[in-house]
Order: structure tokens, then sequence, then C-alpha cells
């Protein structure tokens, strides 16, 4: 009898923490800051406000326009007061770089799962939401006021970033955002328009707590 009822309580517990990855936040209460999957722009945008690396994938010249996926740390501005667009602090003596400079077109995603709110879900989970934001990658003019924004962005954000040796020659890149892909809940991709991802305003509630 005390086997059947420490059974029954296992598979009660089961069912309950299945019963609950099953709803989204906004009905089970959500990560603080983290937007309803009902609101694809400001989930994107909060993904890439509370991120700070991800996966950057360009053509590589070394496999022969092989795509080349590669972990890059970067900002999209000030805590709190992002703009959406990644910035990166990237050398030429990694092939990213490299690669950009020969054909820009690049692809960056980013994952819910490293800010910590998917608890329990594994990462492909869709309620696990992930960003993939598509286009080129530019080098940012360095006599530029966006050049002054982005280095505050990238060292604020990765202070270590500040001592990497000159010798390395880092040069700041952006993303200049074609195409955006958005899975935030079950039922498909989300594709916003980069004019919806990067007007939404950055005043809004959702996107001010920080993780």
């Amino acid at each position: 009898m005390e086997s059947f009822i420490r059974s029954f309580f296992f598979f009660l517990l089961a069912f309950f923490l299945l019963f609950i990855l099953q709803f989204p936040p906004s009905v089970i209460g959500s990560y603080p800051g983290k937007p309803a999957p009902s609101d694809a722009a400001a989930t994107a945008r909060w993904l890439a406000s509370q991120n700070s690396w991800g996966v950057l994938s360009t053509i590589s010249i070394d496999l022969e326009g092989a795509p080349f996926g590669n972990v890059a740390s970067f900002s999209d501005g000030l805590p709190g007061e992002g703009l959406g667009i990644p910035y990166f602090y990237l050398t030429t003596l990694d092939p990213t770089a490299r690669d950009a400079q020969k054909d820009e077109r690049s692809s960056f995603t980013i994952s819910e799962f490293p800010i910590g709110s998917c608890g329990m879900r594994d990462p492909e989970n869709p309620a696990c939401a992930k960003l993939t934001l598509t286009g080129k990658l530019k080098l940012v003019d360095v006599h530029s006021a966006e050049w002054e924004f982005a280095k505050l962005a990238l060292f604020s954000k990765h202070p270590e970033m500040e001592s990497w040796p000159e010798d390395h020659k880092f040069q700041i890149f952006k993303l200049d955002i074609e195409n955006i892909f958005l899975v935030d809940w079950f039922g498909g991709a989300k594709h916003i328009s980069p004019a919806q991802y990067l007007d939404y305003s950055m005043n809004q509630d959702s996107l001010m707590s920080q993780a």
C-alpha cells in the first residue's frame, strides 16, 4: 500500500509539472520583464536586450562557402536602453570577421535559455524563445557617433573587452537586419519585419527589467 501511495504521488507530481510547462508565462506568472508570447516584437527585443552572447554565422572562406557558426559576444546598447541592433567586437585573426569582409551575409541566433527563464524546458522547446536575425555584418565607421555608442554599449556589457590586446586590431561590427525569425511559443515561427522590431519602444516596462 505504501509503495502504491508513493507511486501515485510521483505520478501526480509529474502530471502537475507537465501541466505547468504547457501554459505561457502570462498564464502562470512570467519571469520578471518577460513579455507575453502574444507580443512577438516585444519578445524579440527583450531577448536582444537581456542576452550577452549568441551564435554568429557567416559564409566561410576557409570552408569554401559552407556556413560557419561562431560564439560571439554582443550588445545592443546600455542595459535597459538597447536599440535592438547587435554590435560585435571582432578581429580578423578570427574567421568570422574575415568572412564578413569577403561576404557580408550573416545571421545571429540567441536563445532565452541563458537568461534563466526557461525553467525545466529544453532549449529546443518552443516555449523557450529563440531569435535569429539575418542580414549583413558591416563595419561601423570609427569616426561616427554610432561607433561611440557601440563602443560604450559593448564595454559596459563586456568590460573585459577594453583590455583586449591592441595588436589584434579589434573592430566594431553591426548586423544590418533584413529578416527576423522568432519562435516563442507553439504554433510555428513568427516573422517580424525589421521596422516592427527596431521601432518597438524600449521604454515599455516589459523591456526595462533586467534579468
